[in-house]
C-alpha cells in the first residue's frame, strides 16, 4: 500500500502516510485523473469512430485507473486533512484486495492490448475476425479474473498475520514473501511476454515496409501505448523484482507515490495527447457544446 501501519488495537491500524505534506498536490492529480479518465470512457462511448477493439480496451483501461485511484487517494487525502490517521481492519482488507484486483487486472490488459496493435499491424485483412467483439469482452474479463485472483490469493494471507508494524510483521512471513514474489512475476512475465512478442513481430512487420508512410502509421499507432507499458511497467519492476538492497524507504515512497497517483492521471493523457482520433473526438464533443451553448445565447437574445 506504500504506508507504514502500526497496530492501534485489535481492529484499526495508524497510518504514518505516504505522502505528509500537505502542499504537495494530491487533490489537484485526483481531480485531473478522474476527469481525463471519465472524459476517455464517454467520449469513446459517444463517438462512432472510436468504436474499435482497441479504443473498447482503451476504455477498460480508464475504468481500472478510475476505480483504482478512487480506493487509494480519497483515505490518503483525509489523512492529510485529518488528525486521526486511523484505518479499520476490514477496511484495510478491502483496500489491499482491490489494488492487488486492479493492478493484475490492467498487467494483463496491458500485454491484451499490445496484441491487438500486433494483429493491427501484422494482420490488417484479419483484424475484424480476430478482434471480433466476442474475442474483446473475453480478453476483458480475463483481465479481471486474472487480477481478482492476485486479490483473493495474497488479501487473506496478509490480513492473517498479527502485525506490530506493517513491513515488519510479528511471525515469520517467508511463505508470504515467497507467494508474494510468485504472484508478481506471474503477473509481470506473461503480460511481459505478450508484450515482447507482439512488438518483436511489430518490428520486423515495419522493418518489411516500403513506404515510409506506413512505418510512420504503424509507429503512432504504437506509440502510446509503449509509453504507458514503460511507465507502468518501470515502477512495477522497481516495486517488485529489485533485490531488497536496492530499496531506501524515501526513495519507495516516490515510487509508490508515483504509481499511486500519478500512473492513473498519465495513462488517459498520453493516449489523449498523442492520438488524432481521440482528440478529433475531443474537439468535435466541444464544438457540440460550443454551438449549443451559442444557440442559447441567440435564443435568449431573441426572446428579450
Amino acid at each position: 500500500m506504500g504506508m507504514e501501519g502500526l497496530l492501534q488495537n485489535s481492529t484499526n491500524f495508524v497510518l504514518t502516510g505516504l505522502i505528509t505534506h500537505p502542499a504537495f498536490p494530491v487533490f489537484s492529480i485526483f481531480v485531473v485523473a478522474i476527469t481525463a479518465n471519465v472524459v476517455m470512457i464517454l467520449l469513446i462511448h459517444m463517438d462512432s469512430r472510436l468504436h474499435t477493439p482497441m479504443y473498447f480496451l482503451l476504455s477498460q483501461l480508464s475504468i481500472m485507473d478510475t476505480i483504482y485511484i478512487c480506493i487509494t487517494v480519497p483515505k490518503m487525502l483525509q489523512d492529510l486533512l485529518s488528525k486521526d490517521k486511523t484505518i479499520p481492519f476490514l477496511g484495510c482488507a478491502v483496500q489491499i484486495f482491490f489494488y492487488l484486483t486492479l493492478i493484475g487486472g490492467e498487467f494483463f490488459l496491458l500485454g491484451l492490448m499490445a496484441y491487438d496493435r500486433y494483429v493491427a499491424v501484422c494482420n490488417p485483412l484479419r483484424y475484424p475476425l480476430l478482434m471480433n467483439s466476442r474475442v474483446c469482452l473475453f480478453m476483458v474479463v480475463g483481465s479481471w479474473v486474472g487480477g481478482s485472483l492476485d486479490g483473493f490469493m495474497l488479501t487473506p494471507v496478509t490480513m492473517s498475520f498479527p502485525f506490530s508494524v506493517l513491513k515488519l510483521s510479528c511471525t515469520d512471513t517467508s511463505l508470504y514473501e515467497t507467494l508474494m514474489y510468485a504472484c508478481c512475476m506471474l503477473m509481470l512475465l506473461i503480460p511481459l511476454s505478450v508484450i515482447s512478442v507482439s512488438y518483436m513481430h511489430i518490428l520486423l512487420t515495419v522493418h518489411r515496409m516500403n513506404s515510409a508512410e506506413g512505418r510512420r502509421k504503424a509507429f503512432a499507432t504504437c506509440s502510446s501505448h509503449i509509453m504507458v507499458v514503460s511507465v507502468f511497467y518501470g515502477a512495477a519492476f522497481y516495486t517488485n523484482v529489485l533485490p531488497h538492497s536496492y530499496h531506501i524507504p524515501e526513495k519507495d515512497k516516490v515510487v509508490s507515490a508515483f504509481y499511486t497517483i500519478l500512473t492513473p492521471m498519465l495513462n488517459p493523457l498520453i493516449y489523449s495527447l498523442r492520438n488524432k482520433d481521440v482528440a478529433a473526438a475531443l474537439r468535435k464533443v466541444l464544438g457540440r457544446c460550443g454551438s449549443s451553448q451559442s444557440i442559447r445565447v441567440v435564443t435568449v437574445i431573441r426572446k428579450d
